[in-house]
């Protein structure tokens, strides 16, 4: 009969780490395609610029050239940068503290809840600029995620990922349908929310960027302060206890940055589905399951992703464009039916 564990055995326990050469290989690598990706968002468009154009633009030596970077396509590749990062950390966390591979603010009902308290700002108070959708956003997503997270535990103190994935599918469908009603109701608020709903960068300015950067960089901020409790919690609630880690507090915490990088990514420019589902696996795949290095490779590669689906949904309808949300939809589908195949999703 095995001896029973003590808190000694407990923290000699591992946590697997993707510290080897390959990994960070691949990390230097991402960070490459990002900046070229970056690079690639500032010429690609209905005006195609070359680099030397992009130049010129930002240090505004050329009127034209600066007008089209500095007018949209610098807002909008700084946006997918802030956007995508949240959308892979908040994706990544929420993980991690529901212990759910399936977990992600677009299942458990998160966005849905931003949507709804955007449409309601929309029909009811008149607001059609997206920095003032900010404190909606934040609103509505806090309490789908509250609710969300009663129905998901009942009357347990543990949550169960089953039950959790069920109460999210369950809220969200009863959001999306308060909306649909909402924008027949109101043809105004059709108008001004089909827009936003389909998930897109265009358009925006830096006066927009503005609104969301110290919600974005406040919650990207406390993930990283999260990474050693996370890394406790996910050796389960007894032997993150005996650690000494705070798991009342740690799932508090880490609710609070899921609902401020949601929100705010959801009021900046709608609903975007499959970031934080798919990029926390590729994550863990490059890197290991250390929250230390797990957390700011989902980050990497959320705005990877995302500014890449910008730049082909321009290319692929020139010179018109397709929605960000559209664009991830249709090339993150694919990469988690892979991931899923091979057996590599579920391993938190």
């Amino acid at each position: 009969m095995p001896a029973p564990t003590t808190t000694r055995d407990v923290r000699r326990v591992p946590v697997r780490v993707g510290g080897t050469a390959l990994s960070r290989a691949t990390v230097l690598l991402a960070i490459g395609a990002l900046l070229a990706a970056c690079l690639a968002s500032l010429m690609v468009g209905a005006n195609p610029l070359s680099p030397a154009q992009v130049w010129a633009g930002l240090l505004g030596q050329e009127q034209e050239a600066m007008d089209v970077v500095r007018g949209g396509r610098l807002p909008r590749t700084v946006l997918g940068l802030l956007i995508g990062s949240a959308l892979g950390a908040a994706g990544a966390v929420m993980q991690s503290i529901t212990r759910n591979p399936l977990a992600d603010p677009q299942l458990l009902g998160v966005n849905g809840g931003a949507a709804a308290a955007v449409v309601t700002a929309i029909s009811v108070f008149g607001i059609t600029q997206p920095g003032g959708y900010i404190w909606f956003a934040l609103i509505g997503a806090a309490c789908a995620a509250v609710l969300v997270y009663l129905l998901g535990t009942g009357r347990r103190s543990a949550s169960n990922p089953v039950r959790l994935l069920l109460a999210g599918a369950a809220v969200q469908a009863a959001l999306q349908s308060y909306v649909v009603a909402t924008m027949l109701a109101d043809p105004t608020a059709y108008y001004s929310f089909r827009y936003w709903d389909i998930g897109a960068l265009t358009g925006r300015t830096l006066e927009d960027v503005g609104p969301v950067v110290w919600f974005l960089a406040a919650g990207l901020l406390g993930m990283m302060l999260l990474a050693r409790p996370l890394n406790a919690l996910s050796l389960g609630e007894e032997a993150g206890r005996a650690l000494g880690a705070n798991i009342p507090g740690t799932r508090t915490a880490s609710a609070a940055v899921i609902v401020m990088l949601c929100g705010a990514a959801t009021a900046a420019v709608g609903p975007i589905a499959f970031v934080g589902l798919a990029v926390p696996h590729l994550a863990r795949l490059t890197v290991g399951v250390d929250h230390r290095t797990m957390l700011p490779a989902s980050a990497l590669l959320g705005a990877l992703l995302l500014i890449s689906a910008d730049v082909v949904g321009r290319v692929i309808a020139w010179p018109q464009e397709i929605g960000v949300g559209i664009i991830t939809g249709i090339v993150g589908a694919p990469v988690l039916v892979w991931l899923v195949r091979a057996r590599r999703v579920g391993r938190l």
